[in-house]
This record gives C-alpha cells, sequence and structure tokens, in this order.
C-alpha cells in the first residue's frame, strides 16, 4: 500500500532561513512538497521556493498560490523554467485569482475571472511545452514567443498546474483545465462534497473524471500538546484572515455581524495588538469546524476527515509552535 502524501504550507511567520531547514526536516520525514503562500503584501512566494528547492532534493515545491494578474506571461513560464532549471520536475505552479481588496488597492481591476485564467494557464503551458506561441485573448496578447533557451536543456517541461479556486464556476473550470486544484483552508471537510461535485462536472468537459485531478488541500494546522494553547493560536490567525479576506470568510460560513465586529476593530495591515483585542471574537467551535487544532491525535483526526472526502494531499499550515512536533504527528509512517 503507498504511503499516504502529506506537505507543507509556509507562508510568513516563520524566519525565512528557518524555513530551510524546516523544508529539509519534512523531506527527511518523509513529506512530499512544501508550498510557498503569496498572499498579503509581505513575501513573494518565487525567491523562498528557490531556496528551498536548492536546499533539498526529493521535496516538491509549489507555490500556493501566486495570482494571475500581476507577472507579464512571458515572465511566469521564464520564472518556472528557471525553477524547474534548479529542481527538475518538482516544481508546481499554484496559481489563483487573487482577491478584493487588495487587488483593487494596488491598481489591479480583477474583471472577467475565469477568461483571464484560462488564457493564463493556456499560454503558460504552452510556453513550459515549448512551444512557438502566438496568443491574441482579451488578456494575453504574445506574437511568436517561446522560452529562449540558448544555453540547458530545451526539452518541454514537467510543471503541473493548479489552480486555488474559491468560486464554484473557477472550481469547475479547474476541473477542465488544470491538473490539480489547491483547495482552500478555513473550511469545514463537507466543503469538499460540493467542491468535488464541481470538479468532476469541469472534468468531464474534457473526458475525464475527478480521480485524474490532484487535490492537494490547505489545511490550517496547530498542533500542541496543552489543546488550549493550540486552539490559541489559530484564533489569532483566523481573526486576521475573517477580517482581510472575505471569501474565506465567506467559504467558512462565518456570520457577517462576527466579519463586520472584528474589521471595526483590525487596520490593515493589522497589528499585533488589534488582532489579541479582537481574538475573543472567534469562539472554540469555529476553530475546531475549519482547522485541525489541538493536541496531535485531534489534528490527525480531523486531518483525516479532510482525506475522505476527497483531498489527495493535506498542506499542512504550521500557524505557531512546534513545528516539527507537527511534522513528527503527520510524518508518513
Amino acid at each position: 500500500m503507498a504511503k499516504q502524501r502529506v506537505a507543507l504550507y509556509l507562508q510568513d511567520a516563520h524566519d525565512l532561513r528557518e524555513g530551510l531547514s524546516v523544508c529539509q526536516y519534512a523531506e527527511a520525514k518523509g513529506f512530499d512538497a512544501v508550498w510557498q503562500a503569496e498572499s498579503r503584501l509581505v513575501r513573494d512566494a518565487i525567491v523562498p521556493m528557490a531556496a528551498y528547492a536548492a536546499v533539498t532534493t526529493r521535496l516538491k515545491v509549489g507555490s500556493g498560490v501566486i495570482n494571475n494578474w500581476t507577472r507579464n506571461i512571458g515572465l511566469l513560464a521564464a520564472t518556472f523554467l528557471t525553477l524547474d532549471d534548479l529542481a527538475p520536475n518538482r516544481i508546481l505552479c499554484g496559481i489563483g485569482a487573487w482577491w478584493d481588496p487588495l487587488a483593487r488597492n494596488v491598481g489591479i481591476e480583477r474583471r472577467k475571472p475565469l477568461v483571464a485564467m484560462r488564457e493564463t494557464v493556456e499560454v503558460l503551458r504552452r510556453l513550459l511545452r515549448m512551444e512557438r506561441v502566438t496568443f491574441h485573448g482579451e488578456f494575453h496578447n504574445v506574437e511568436g514567443i517561446e522560452l529562449d533557451v540558448v544555453h540547458g536543456r530545451r526539452e518541454p517541461r514537467h510543471v503541473p498546474i493548479y489552480i486555488g479556486a474559491t468560486g464554484d464556476q473557477m472550481m469547475e473550470m479547474t476541473g477542465e483545465i488544470a491538473d490539480g486544484a489547491l483547495l482552500n483552508y478555513c473550511v469545514p471537510p463537507e466543503y469538499n462534497d460540493h467542491a468535488m461535485e464541481l470538479l468532476a462536472r469541469g472534468a468531464a468537459k474534457v473526458g475525464r473524471t475527478v480521480s485524474d485531478l490532484d487535490r492537494p488541500q490547505l489545511v490550517v494546522c496547530s498542533v500542541d500538546r496543552d489543546r488550549e494553547r493550540a486552539l490559541d493560536t489559530t484564533r489569532g490567525l483566523l481573526t486576521q484572515y475573517l477580517a482581510q479576506q472575505p471569501h474565506i470568510a465567506k467559504a467558512s460560513g462565518v456570520a457577517e455581524s462576527v466579519v463586520h465586529e472584528i474589521q471595526a476593530i483590525l487596520g490593515w495591515p493589522a497589528t499585533h495588538e488589534q488582532i489579541e483585542r479582537a481574538k475573543h471574537l472567534v469562539p472554540d467551535q469555529l476553530i475546531e469546524r475549519i482547522t485541525a487544532s489541538g493536541t496531535p491525535d485531534e489534528a490527525r483526526t480531523k486531518v483525516e476527515e479532510y482525506r475522505r472526502r476527497g483531498c489527495t494531499c493535506p498542506v499542512l499550515y504550521p500557524v505557531g509552535g512546534d513545528v516539527r512536533l507537527l511534522i513528527d504527528t503527520f510524518a508518513p509512517g
């Protein structure tokens, strides 16, 4: 029987150099991949990905997720070509449609997100196949371009494309055009039931089934032998997410009144003091419902629920505490 896959998700809470040794530890413990976030205006995904790839030999390295608005399509393809040169066949491209108000606040108008994503995936995939591409769409216009490799490997690159879909239409399209879906975090396990239906519907359009798609899933995970401490660590993270990322609050099923109350306390960027002042608004019941937080046994039990509902590889987001305890807790047997 094949070992169950498990991956690590790193964002910005850890020191960047500490992240290198964490990745090496995860690799030694049999983890399948590490995914680097790029969400708020804090830490770019590409630089850490290159660092993680350079200090590991087997671990896959993914972007979890970059957006499809701020990098020119030629540069995007060249970036993933470069990462694949560093770690051949170990790079995963996770890409998402970004979110407001952040996108709007930096001058990006996220219009027709489905069309924009479809064009991005098509042109990116063709370029990474080392094709010469002419494409005139609504969002991408390229004329006779190709990845201009003079020195090095000219063969097509194997970089699977995952879409971090949130809305129903994007999820269905993911089943149609992507290699996989990087499923949401801060959602209850039953969220996956509808996601699987949408992915299957999209996959059927091109003669595939949902089993043809990889379905890793981000899972907020706080492991501590002191259960209350584990929950309190997660409470701080959820306070910030519910205030700043409305799509997560909506998917979590959190009442708008709670979100507005938290937003009234938090600024942007939020300070540690503001988060501490507002976090009492996040109840234990919500933490237990949408994250894997608690003792090692409790966290393992929760993560298994996501697996049973279609997740092929939990991507664990250690929100604090002892990251190595989390890795040990979920190391494949």
